[in-house]
């Protein structure tokens, strides 16, 4: 390693503590990094107080004056993206260059929050009445509370806190405990930020247990917004706790994604995407490649190009430029790993390539042919496992592509037009991202992240996902000097 874990935290104004009741593990070598004080319940309170008397005032500074704020938090994290990169794979495992690719989707994101506050926009509509005018604003919403994972640990916080914030939204973040250091570092470069623009309390970091920080924030009436990315049961539990208040939730669940393979395809396209949608981040991506439905013509060819290219896959310390692939997060997950694979087999599945433990969190990339059908296909499994089903039509692979609880993101590669455009219809796939000739990873920041099933049904980042984050009002003004009613009603006394 050029450089030490030491000099890393210093050029981020990270303390290298080593006393503190929370301990930031280094998945591939399994030595602790660093550690952190977890917040209290009365961090906690205070940090809900303190983003209330924020806002008060944030909302009421014009958009665009708030998108100053986020252009210097995305200029800061242009000065330490290297390091701030290099920390992403230390504490979460993901190979250098994506750890540097999430430091620069968060930059991408800034620049797209800032557009976006001179861009709020609401609706004019016809009044049926004479003399009056109705049109649609737009209103901050309030303090929010922001639930991430660890897997992307600075990404997905900036898809809600920075657009967010141009919004007029204030931000309580909890982070994985498995990447408070990563947490702690961009929460300093916000500090830096906020303290410049004068806004100090818009964007706070809470690192704390879920009794301690994670089940408060839901039951807070005083966050009418909750946006959690996790597991299906971690959803559940938010949506029962938050809806239960009558409070907005906006959920990243499972994913459990596929594809499909026509016989026209491509082969050696195929294997590019396949390989960095099941391998890339060690499976551990929402959006990772778990199921790969392979037209039978096509099957036998694909499968020995990818039982090859996985032989050839390097694995090992992820900050080595070299390596491609790098370590789970901790040994849970692989135990987790190993367990599926357990089931797989005996439900009919084919272990073909992979499947075994290497030393420490590192396993081997697994390729497995599995029966339609079998029930293991619909769990998703945070590892890469990488299941190939053949079939023969493609109104037979859409309805097996579609028979699981989730539906975050799918694919299709073909070079045929009908084939391309039943698969985007209304009759193909039913999830909230839907790609052809590309894989289920690596989502572009202006489309709307998220999708529909199991997996929540929440829009993070692109498009109008910024509504989430705002209340809607809709305005009449009479002009006039009459009082007519809609719908022609008369009330005269």
């Amino acid at each position: 390693m050029a450089r030490t874990i030491a000099s890393i935290l210093e050029s981020l104004g990270v303390a290298h503590e080593r006393d503190g009741d929370l301990v930031s593990v280094n998945p591939a070598t399994g030595e602790p990094i660093a550690a952190v004080r977890k917040a209290t319940r009365a961090d906690y309170e205070i940090a809900v107080r303190r983003s209330q008397e924020a806002f008060a005032k944030w909302r009421t500074r014009p958009a665009p004056a708030r998108g100053r704020l986020v252009a210097g938090i995305g200029a800061e994290l242009r000065k330490h993206k290297e390091d701030l990169g290099a920390l992403v794979t230390l504490e979460m495992g993901k190979i250098a260059a994506e750890g540097r690719g999430e430091v620069q989707e968060t930059i991408d994101i800034s620049e797209f929050a800032v557009g976006l506050s001179r861009q709020l926009y609401g609706l004019t509509m016809h009044s049926e009445r004479p003399g009056h005018r109705m049109y649609e604003q737009w209103h901050p919403l309030g303090p929010i509370g922001v639930i991430s994972a660890f897997n992307f640990p600075v990404a997905v916080w900036s898809w809600n806190a920075l657009i967010a914030a141009v919004c007029g939204d204030c931000v309580v973040w909890k982070p994985s405990p498995l990447t408070p250091l990563t947490a702690v570092a961009v929460q300093k470069i916000c500090d830096r930020v906020m303290a410049a623009e004068d806004c100090e309390g818009v964007l706070q970091t809470l690192i704390g247990d879920v009794e301690t920080v994670g089940e408060p924030m839901l039951a807070d009436r005083r966050l009418p917004l909750i946006s959690a990315t996790g597991s299906c049961r971690m959803g559940r539990r938010v949506a029962e706790v938050v809806g239960a208040r009558l409070g907005r939730t906006l959920l990243e669940l499972g994913g459990n994604n596929g594809a499909i393979v026509m016989d026209d395809a491509d082969p050696d396209l195929v294997l590019r995407a396949v390989l960095f949608a099941a391998v890339g981040t060690a499976g551990q991506r929402c959006t990772s490649l778990r199921r790969l439905f392979l037209q039978r013509g096509i099957a036998r060819r694909l499968q020995q190009m990818l039982v090859k290219a996985y032989a050839q896959v390097r694995i090992g310390d992820p900050m080595d430029e070299n390596t491609l692939m790098g370590p789970l997060v901790n040994q849970g997950a692989v135990g987790t790993m190993l367990n599926a694979l357990v089931k797989v087999e005996a439900q009919g599945g084919q272990i073909v390539y992979g499947g075994h433990a290497l030393q420490g969190c590192f396993v081997e990339p697994t390729i497995v042919r599995s029966p339609a059908g079998m029930p293991m296909l619909a769990e998703e499994v945070f590892a890469p496992i990488l299941h190939l089903v053949e079939f023969d039509t493609l109104d037979e692979a859409i309805a097996l592509h579609n028979d699981v609880p989730q539906g975050l993101s799918s694919a299709i590669f073909t070079t045929n037009l009908r084939s391309a455009e039943t698969f985007l219809s209304a009759r193909g796939s039913d999830c909230g991202i839907a790609n052809v000739n590309i894989g289920t990873s690596g989502a572009e920041i202006g489309g709307a992240f998220g999708g529909e099933k199991d997996t929540g049904g929440g829009r993070e980042s692109g498009s109008d996902a910024w509504k989430a984050y705002m209340r809607r009002q809709t305005v009449t003004i009479n002009y006039s000097a009459d009082l007519p009613l809609a719908q022609g009603i008369k009330f005269t006394l």
